[in-house]
Order: C-alpha cells, then structure tokens, then sequence
C-alpha cells in the first residue's frame, strides 16, 4: 500500500514545490515506485518534471471536475520509477466547480484509492493556501509533510497549518499526520539560519528531518530545464540533501 504524502505550507516561496519534485525524484532514483500529483494551479511541479503542462490531454482539474478517471491522465514513466498526475491553470478554477458537490473534500482520495497500490510512494504538492484542493490532498494523504524557509518569518502561518492539518484529522481523514518539517534554503553564510533552526526546534512539537536543504542556484535553476536536481546537477549540494531526505523518508515506513 503506497505511503501518501503532501506537501504543504500556505505560505508561497518556501521550496515547497522544489521539494515535491526532487523528493519524487530521488525516490524513484533509490528504486521506489512513485506517484507525484500537481494539486497546485500554477503547474509547477508538473513542468519541474519535465511533462508540458501545457500540452497534456487530462489534468486533475478532469479528475475533479468528473470528465477523467485516473488512468486517463496519468503520464506513465516520466522519469524511472516515476509517474505524474499532471496540473495546469485550469485547475484554479476547481474552488468555483467544487461548490455545492456533496463529499467535494475525498474527489481526489477516491480516485487515488484505485491505483494506490501500484505505488510505494505518492508524493502531492498542495497549493500555496489552506484552500479546497489543499483539503483534498489532505484527505488523501498519511500525513503531510512542512517545508519551512530559514528566514525570519518562518514560523508566521505555521500555527495555521498545523490548526487545519488538526481539523481535517479529526473531521475528514483520522489517520492524518504531520510528517514533520523539513528546513529549505538554509544559508550557512547568516546566523539568522542557524537561528530559525534553533526557534523552531525549540518551539515546534513535531518531528523535525535532520536533512536540511541548503540554498543552492543549482536547485533554482533546474526547473526551468524541467529536471529534477539529481538529473539536472548530480553532483550538487541540492541533489545530495534530497537524496538524504529521501533516505530518512524510506526508514520512517
């Protein structure tokens, strides 16, 4: 039974979809089979891999709008190991669709469901807000999973996050989860990194990845080639972190 993931912070240019993408992809790269959902408008996550979002047949935007199951817009064998429910700017206009539309919050959940087992893992970006796709992919997913940005304001919306990720447990989906939080763009050069590490430990009850992803242009860069950073620069800062996060993701099973 594959393990569902989301990936989520309200807050935008925190390295959420940046970790979506190089999580699934240095997953697969270690052999697991993984399935990564673009539940965010701007499609990101779906280019970042290298599919043309603006070329695909099917989106999930289909999927919720009930015009697709998920065979037909799932893009097979992207990369190795790994499948793409690909996302483009139609979807933003789901919220609008969704209204009125009993059991609206498991769409997403009841057509995963069906090929979930095909997976190890399934990894779902979520919007850059506490909207209805971010509820679906909540309802869908174990547990979630924070990027949080070394900077001053990190801990700003998090309190938030954490309120909905409770409600939709206690609500809509009881085996949900916080993951935990892993810190992105970390600059060893300021001591203002090294104290929002320190904060947030100190503050936070939850699981914290002791991976933490540096702020790297390699890892900027790579979307726009629309490859992960362990294909775009093997090599680089930013493709080690993620094959460190993908480990300590693996031995949490």
């Amino acid at each position: 039974m594959g393990r569902i993931i989301a990936i989520a912070n309200q807050k935008g240019g925190v390295g959420k979809t940046t970790t979506a993408i190089n999580l699934s992809a240095c997953l697969a790269e270690k052999g697991k089979k993984v399935l990564a959902i673009d539940m965010d408008p701007q499609g990101n996550m779906t280019s970042g891999l290298g599919v043309d979002k603006n070329e695909v047949e099917k989106t999930v935007y289909d999927l919720i709008i009930g015009e697709a199951g998920v065979e037909d817009i799932l893009c097979k064998e992207v990369l190795d190991n790994l499948d793409v429910l690909p996302t483009n700017i139609d979807l933003s206009a789901a919220e609008i669709e969704l209204i009125g539309i009993e059991n609206k919050e498991y769409i997403i959940k009841n057509e995963v469901d069906k090929i979930r087992d095909q997976y190890d893992f399934i990894i779902i970006d979520c919007p850059p807000s506490l909207s209805m796709l971010t509820i679906n992919a909540m309802t869908t997913a174990d547990s979630v999973l924070v990027p949080i940005q070394c900077e001053y304001y990190a801990l700003e919306g998090l309190s938030q996050l954490i309120h909905t990720i409770e409600l939709v447990k206690e609500r809509l989906n009881e085996r949900l989860e916080i993951e935990g939080v892993v810190f992105t763009m970390y600059d060893a050069r300021t001591n203002l990194s090294l104290q929002v590490v320190e904060n947030v430990k100190d503050n936070l009850n939850q699981n914290i990845y002791k991976t933490i992803i540096p702020r790297n242009i390699r890892l900027a860069e790579a979307p726009s080639y629309g490859m992960p950073i362990n294909l775009y620069d093997t090599k680089s800062s930013g493709a080690e972190s993620y094959r460190l996060l993908a480990d300590e993701v693996i031995e949490k099973e």
